[in-house]
């Protein structure tokens, strides 16, 4: 296939607003998939995306098509919309030259498409505005088109009218794919340059890379090398994605293919790398590709601590088809060993826990997710801070600073005071707010990020009745008054519970988390104090009462004093066993915690 007929192109959505639908749809016209193999949202194929209706993993497939007699290969990659995996769509991005840009013409612009479009425009793709699910009887047109020519600035007349669900518009897409998206540059006689968007591992040919093919040609048999990691392999299969893999003898410049080259370790692949030639390798590696920044941190253990290797390679594994998961080992004492892992987001750490799950049979504890802070002590270090109990002492402390965000939420008109109630008590600092029609509000806020860890995207939803979308982007860090809360079982502190708290919201945390805790720990033998602490000061308390055995059942009539006698005697058995006791905490009063304000 000649470059010039090669057209590379991602979709850039909200979530919900019918990408993976229109997708189908290009598959069906295209004839890539057969009618019988096409099912609903044919790309999405984890059984975890289907079960929660989202896109976890950006994926790509080649499909053919005839234009004006002319044949054209379209690469496509499918690409998530919620907030949590924008990671993936800035990978797919940087492997193309033009982006379906849809909008749901019921609900308009959101917050989140207009994060994605500007990482496209940085990367200068060629945008395609759509407007999509025309056939719904709630759908403004007009209003949506004013909204996207004020966004990007097109004509009225290059947005295509489609509707994922009746397959309106799909051939005037592809149409305009032919026609607006340019091919893409390369010399495919140049040294061999091809930049790794995405891996997955296979349990019987080890691990598969995808890349995007910048320069040169890539057959199989060839000696490659992987630049970052100065690895040498051999090219035992090259190809490119339908939906399955096709093997092919060369994949050439401006191609999405892949390559399996018997790697076993996670460690040797590394998305953004680039593979070259042995003999005659390029000069510089591949640009345009942005590192991970976690956001949220917890730790990960596994319920039996025997099986702690069997967690790092199933984490490592996992690593490998999603390379926003960042992981350190570290140890607890309530826990045992296990990892502190970096996060996206909630949503993206409640996936991670299921794929654990599901692909590879861990049963896994999660702590109190938190975000990273630095501590500056008394003598001027500065320290990151990932796990509350890094935090120095507070006589050792000087101040702590935590990372702020600047979010901003696109609503209707009538849910303003809610969204604005609900961002102040967030410790939010209103910064802006725009009117983009006399219906829809764009409000603007600074406010910490642990602020919105926990529940903030949910509760949002609940009191805009879900028009309200939000997107944010890290500002950098400020300094606040933050303290680190204990939790204490009969004076023993539980490290897996501690959490690092803003003053103000300590004392309601402490005691939601030990009333939480006083209905999920089972009674024993001996009373157990429950008690939340900033430092030795005791902030909140609870008390599971013992579990009294009638001892006095078998003393009946007959002299007071015998009573007491035997009560007496209970008395210092339930002292002496409070000593030697020790109580366990189940699991689920550690996932109870997490979901606090549910």
């Amino acid at each position: 296939m000649s470059q010039k007929n090669i057209r590379n192109f991602c979709i850039i959505p909200h979530i919900d607003h019918g990408k993976s639908t229109l997708a189908d749809r290009l598959l069906q016209v295209t004839k890539t998939v057969d009618e019988r193999k096409l099912v609903a949202q044919t790309l999405d194929d984890m059984d975890l995306e289907r079960e929660k209706g989202i896109t976890i993993k950006a994926h790509a497939i080649q499909m053919n098509f005839t234009y004006k007699g002319e044949k054209y290969v379209l690469n496509l990659i499918d690409t998530p919309g919620h907030v949590d995996f924008s990671y993936e769509v800035s990978r797919s991005i940087a492997a193309c030259e033009g982006a379906l840009l849809i909008v749901d013409s019921t609900q308009g612009i959101q917050a989140q498409t207009i994060s994605n479009l500007y990482l496209a425009l940085e990367h200068d793709l060629h945008i395609i505005p759509i407007l999509n699910k025309l056939d719904l009887p709630n759908a403004e047109p007009e209003v949506v088109k004013d909204q996207i020519v004020d966004l990007i600035g097109c004509d009225r007349d290059e947005i295509i009218h489609a509707s994922g669900k009746t397959g309106q518009g799909v051939d005037d897409i592809l149409a305009a794919i032919c026609e607006r998206i340019p091919a893409p540059k390369g010399d495919p006689n140049a040294p061999l340059q091809a930049m790794i968007f995405d891996s997955v591992f296979n349990s019987f040919r080890g691990i598969i890379a995808y890349y995007r093919m910048k320069n040169g040609v890539l057959r199989k048999g060839d000696k490659v090398k992987f630049m970052n990691l100065d690895t040498v392999y051999a090219a035992d299969e090259v190809g490119i994605m339908g939906l399955t893999l096709q093997p092919r003898d060369e994949v050439r410049a401006g191609d999405i293919g892949y390559i399996i080259s018997g790697i076993k370790k996670a460690t040797e692949v590394k998305v953004g790398d680039t593979i070259t030639h042995l003999e005659n390798p390029c000069t510089e590696a591949v640009k345009g590709f942005e590192e991970v920044k976690p956001m949220v941190f917890a730790g990960v253990y596994p319920v039996d601590t025997d099986d702690y290797e069997d967690l790092r390679a199933s984490m490592e594994k996992l690593q490998l088809n999603d390379a926003s998961l960042v992981f350190e080992p570290e140890s607890s004492q309530a826990l045992g060993f296990g990892f502190r892992c970096g996060f996206l987001g909630m949503l993206h750490m409640e996936i991670i826990q299921e794929r654990l799950e599901r692909e590879f049979n861990m049963t896994v504890i999660t702590t109190v997710p938190n975000v990273s802070y630095y501590a500056y002590t008394s003598k001027g270090q500065k320290l990151e801070i990932h796990n509350p109990s890094e935090l120095p002492d507070s006589n050792k402390l000087d101040s702590v600073e935590e990372p702020y965000i600047k979010a901003q939420i696109i609503t209707k008109g009538d849910f303003v005071g809610a969204v604005m109630t609900l961002c102040i008590e967030k410790r939010g600092i209103i910064v802006g707010q725009t009117y983009l029609t006399s219906d829809r509000v764009e409000l603007t806020f600074e406010m910490p990020l642990a602020e919105i860890v926990f529940d903030f995207y949910d509760r949002l939803k609940t009191i805009s009745k879900g028009y309200a979308s939000f997107d944010y982007h890290p500002i950098g860090y400020q300094q606040s008054d933050l303290v680190k809360m204990d939790i204490l079982l009969n004076g023993d502190q539980v490290d897996a519970l501690s959490a690092l708290i803003h003053r103000d919201h300590a004392f309601d945390l402490g005691k939601k988390i030990c009333v939480k805790l006083k209905e999920l720990i089972p009674r024993q033998q001996f009373e157990i104090a429950l008690q939340a602490a900033i430092g030795a000061k005791i902030i909140a308390r609870e008390t599971i009462s013992a579990l009294r055995k009638d001892v006095t059942a078998k003393c009946y009539g007959g002299d007071i004093s015998r009573k007491r006698k035997l009560l007496e005697k209970q008395k210092e058995g339930k002292k002496r066993m409070r000593q030697v006791g020790s109580v366990e905490v189940p699991q689920e009063a550690f996932l109870a915690v997490l979901k606090l304000n549910s």
